[in-house]
């Protein structure tokens, strides 16, 4: 952890204009993340930017209001990570209230791969004789998909969020965000956000015309969990679909899926927090679609009943456990791999690190590379054999400033026989090449990275500077609980200070609970997690430089202020 830069953030005048309606400290915090007015501030759903913006969504709406009133049989296609799930659960549910005649499927990663390809168009026609295909979390970069259903006369809708830089799918209609000529006034919506804008507004023309329609804010539950989940970015908009699901999984109003997973987890459903979809459903739902089949997340999120749902969230929950065991023997096994190439600190590895091992598991490729690329701050791609052994599938993970996507795009663009096919964001993104192809892959996008600001690997903690006496407090650590959400882009605060150590001891010689004082504060419960391997467990700790959240411990009822450290440096 010594090695992070801590930075404060600056903390922009328009502050001072924000501390007249609330209080000074969150408005320094509100400030620093680009907040600029009180009205920002609201999560009303009347808040939320209007659809008619959205390119391509009128003719969207009118093709599904016009399919489920002739009956026609629509396929959704998913994608098999928690925004594809809680999308395609969105649509099945949403639909089917209005009446459609609908069915989803969501193509088996390690057969099919990512999108819809040929070959999920082809077990679509034998499965389910679609006449209509919705794609949801996927389909903008699919034109021979595309082309294989026009070929057997099914109409083709697709939904996404991903980026392109290329013209979309020539179809019946096409929303995403991020496609060319949208104005759509948020590009940080997920896959379940841009199906909710969809079907909210073919509610909303439904009702007009007195047909069949349903309420959208019910399911504003499912519409949270995946754009967490998919560690979308948490602009005003995706603040407000977040806070609105929270609100209705709090109030035990969501789907009996969702009360199950939390059942299983332990955890209640009333202190549920926007970071716990990303930790704690999220991962339960992902792990079908990376250990088996998403239909086990996806039915989870479509049962009626607890009883129902319960046996599915415990499956879900067992293929987490193996994920997790499946990802530690994985990060070990790179962590050997890079010890052995001498890449073992900061200062050694090379500007990208690039890895494969022929035993590793498809589906946690990408928490893998997530784990290194926190660990050494470098943009990390993990790559494990395809199913016919002739193909590697990597997954990639950035650092801020380096867009991954459009580098991997520069890589296929000057050497088109290194990379098959490839999609993505700024942070994240998936690609398959030839075998064969890997080490000119690594070389070429290794190039490309090393042509970035050198400043940019040097990995940086954003702080919001210190507290003052009167702010450590469990006010304080409420009000900042409740004044989310935080997330992605919308960092959760973190302060930093200097403190003697009263007193430490070891937990399980793996995480560290300290007492610590200083000016401002006589006596402070802290605890660092994971630190062994940081620290050696002798070492003497008596002044220490930390970053840290404010956290409530509650225990048995009683409630004390705990600092839950982010960053500890040893100072003597």
């Amino acid at each position: 952890m010594s090695s992070y830069q801590l930075i404060a953030r600056p903390c922009p005048p328009v502050a001072a204009q924000l501390s007249e309606h609330i209080s000074p400290l969150l408005a320094r915090l509100y400030a620093a993340r680009g907040v600029e007015s009180v009205e920002q501030l609201s999560l009303k759903l009347n808040r939320l930017i209007p659809a008619h913006h959205m390119k391509g969504l009128d003719c969207a709406v009118n093709l599904l209001d016009q399919a489920i009133d002739q009956q026609t049989r629509i396929l959704i296609v998913g994608d098999f990570d928690a925004d594809g799930a809680t999308s395609t659960a969105l649509m099945m549910l949403t639909l089917g209230q209005m009446g459609a005649q609908v069915d989803y499927l969501v193509p088996d990663r390690f057969k099919y791969g990512y999108g819809l390809t040929p070959e999920i168009v082809a077990l679509a026609i034998e499965q389910y004789q679609p006449q209509l295909i919705v794609t949801v979390d996927n389909g903008i970069s699919s034109h021979a998909g595309v082309v294989a259903a026009h070929a057997a006369a099914i109409q083709v809708i697709i939904t996404d969020h991903h980026l392109t830089t290329k013209t979309p799918p020539e179809c019946a209609a096409v929303v995403n965000p991020n496609q060319p000529d949208c104005n759509f006034g948020s590009k940080a919506l997920a896959g379940v956000g841009v199906a909710f804008y969809v079907l909210a507004a073919l509610a909303t023309q439904r009702k007009q015309q007195g047909k069949t329609s349903i309420n959208l804010t019910q399911y504003l539950d499912i519409v949270a969990i995946g754009t967490v989940a998919d560690v979308a970015q948490l602009d005003a908009n995706n603040r407000i679909l977040v806070a609105a699901g929270v609100a209705r999984i709090r109030q035990g109003a969501c789907r009996p899926g969702i009360l199950a997973l939390l059942e299983i987890a332990g955890r209640e459903a009333y202190k549920i927090s926007p970071q716990d979809l990303g930790f704690v459903i999220g991962p339960r739902i992902n792990a079908a679609g990376r250990m088996e089949n998403m239909r086990i997340g996806i039915d989870c999120l479509l049962a009626n009943t607890f009883e129902e749902a319960l046996p599915l969230a415990q499956k879900l929950d067992e293929l987490n456990r193996e994920r997790r065991r499946v990802e530690a023997q994985m990060k070990q096994e790179a962590l050997d791999l890079l010890a052995h190439s001498a890449y073992n600190t900061l200062t050694d590895i090379p500007p990208a690190i690039v890895l494969f091992e022929p035993s590793w598991h498809q589906g946690v490729i990408g928490i893998v590379a997530g784990r290194l690329k926190e660990q050494f701050h470098r943009p990390t791609i993990v790559f494990a054999p395809s199913e016919d052994g002739l193909f590697i599938k990597g997954s990639a993970r950035s650092i801020v400033g380096v867009h991954i996507r459009d580098a991997i795009e520069r890589v296929a663009e000057q050497s088109p026989e290194l990379v098959s096919h490839f999609g993505g964001h700024a942070m994240a993104a998936g690609l398959t090449l030839p075998r064969q192809q890997f080490d000119a892959f690594t070389a070429a996008f290794q190039q490309i990275i090393a042509a970035h600001d050198p400043d940019l690997f040097a990995a940086k903690l954003m702080t919001d500077g210190e507290l003052q006496s009167h702010e450590f407090s469990l006010d304080t650590a409420r009000d900042l609980a409740q004044a989310g959400p935080w997330g992605q882009g919308f960092a959760a605060p973190l302060f930093e200070g200097h403190f003697d150590v009263l007193e430490y001891r070891w937990l399980k010689d793996q995480h560290l609970r300290l007492k610590l004082k200083n000016l401002q504060h006589p006596a402070l419960e802290a605890i660092a997690f994971n630190m062994a391997g940081q620290l050696a467990l002798d070492q003497p700790i008596r002044k220490v430089h930390v970053a840290y959240q404010l956290d409530i411990n509650d225990y048995q009822g009683r409630q004390r202020l705990q600092l839950m450290i982010q960053h500890l440096e040893i100072l003597s």
